[in-house]
């Protein structure tokens, strides 16, 4: 075996590391496009486009074979004792700051077992391009601690991540039982006092007639979304999307190349459960729908879901964290798309010199009026 073909496989239990051929140095993969880059001599490997379909896993056939080494990989991983989350790392590091928490980890890394991701969303937004929208963003928070701005000149606080997610496709047929509401006017009379005098009035209100409802709907949904982290705040992760999922691509580690990327943290079966919840609004809206009238309830709903298939993605987000008064605020940016979502502090100090400020403003407005009215 050649000393090329020695350095181009992977090593036992970590992402494959590719070097480039002028230098030796480790190559990055360059965001926006289908190539890596070496960093120090500007030399570029082209990634080899896979013609294999991004496909569905059946997602009870996985579960009833979950030993199933074909689709499980083992991979080298680090785990942060302060938030939990469990990423990839490199090779001899053994001190580090977490990029979800900002925490110092000392750790010895570990081999963990997991379902391989079958695609990914390639990073599209650079580095440079996110330090520009999370500076901008910064800048643009009213009320914000000085030393706010200072962080996001730092540029190693910027750290790329590839996050794991489930898709969940499934047929739904939901039974339920419930209520339609029909709006009707009935006339009322009343007297009322007008300039002394009792006066008789008429007025129209409306009521509503309920009738007992039941039935059936289907629905088809196709990717549903699901965080398989619990590092994130959910509530920012939801607003980063949408995301372009119809330009999914077979998973390959040329992609994760000057990158990190995060172990699920719900599995399989607990991310179906968590799609249910996310499905359930559509279903009752079909409902809504189905019962008619003007208003509807809705009592019980049964629902089997059938021809479930699934995916392991792995999603591109730039994540910024930090300590501010022993209080972590995490900033997360869309690695597609470049949507900014993000905790901040406040400087209460500004909030008060602002409200006091505005009584001022407000006091001197009536000192003025008063004034002039005097005269």
């Amino acid at each position: 075996m050649s000393e090329e073909t020695k350095e181009s496989l992977p090593e036992e239990g970590k992402h494959q590391m590719f070097k480039c051929g002028s230098c030796g140095a480790k190559m990055e993969f360059v965001p926006g496009s289908v190539s890596q880059k070496c960093p120090y001599c500007d030399h570029e490997n082209p990634i080899p486009q896979s013609e294999d379909d991004i496909h569905e896993l059946d997602f009870h056939e996985y579960l009833a074979q979950q030993s199933d080494e074909e689709d499980t990989e083992e991979t080298l991983t680090i785990k942060c004792g302060h938030c939990a989350a469990e990423f990839s790392t490199e090779a001899n590091v053994t001190s580090q700051e977490c990029p979800f928490c900002d925490s110092v980890i000392v750790a010895t890394a570990m081999s963990t077992k997991h379902i391989k991701p079958k695609s990914l969303l390639p990073f599209h937004i650079t580095r440079k391009q996110g330090r520009e929208l999370f500076t901008k963003w910064i800048g643009g928070l009213w009320f914000a601690p000085n030393n706010l701005k200072r962080i996001a000149r730092s540029d190693s606080r910027l750290a790329g991540m590839y996050v794991p997610y489930w898709t969940y496709d499934t047929d739904t047929t939901s039974f339920y039982t419930g209520q339609r509401g029909e709006h009707y006017w009935e006339t009322q009379h009343y007297t009322t006092r007008v300039n002394g005098k009792t006066v008789h009035k008429t007025k129209q209100v409306r009521k509503t007639r309920w009738y007992s409802a039941s039935g059936t709907v289907w629905n088809s949904f196709d990717d549903v979304l699901v965080l398989a982290s619990h590092s994130l705040p959910r509530k920012y992760t939801e607003k980063l999307e949408p995301w372009d999922l119809d330009n999914l691509v077979a998973h390959k580690d040329e992609y994760l190349s000057g990158f990190r990327a995060e172990s699920y943290q719900v599995d399989l079966k607990e991310g179906f459960d968590e799609a249910t919840v996310i499905m359930d609004g559509p279903i009752r809206s079909s409902i809504r729908r189905d019962i008619g009238g003007d208003v509807q309830r809705i009592h019980s709903v049964r629902t089997q879901y059938d021809n479930i298939t699934f995916k392991h993605i792995q999603l591109p987000i730039w994540i910024s964290a930090y300590r501010y008064k022993n209080e972590v605020y995490r900033f997360l940016i869309n690695g597609r798309t470049g949507e900014v979502q993000g905790e901040r502090p406040w400087s209460w100090v500004k909030i008060l010199l602002a409200v006091l400020g505005s009584l001022a403003v407000t006091a001197a407005v009536a000192i003025a009026i008063i004034f002039a009215n005097s005269r």
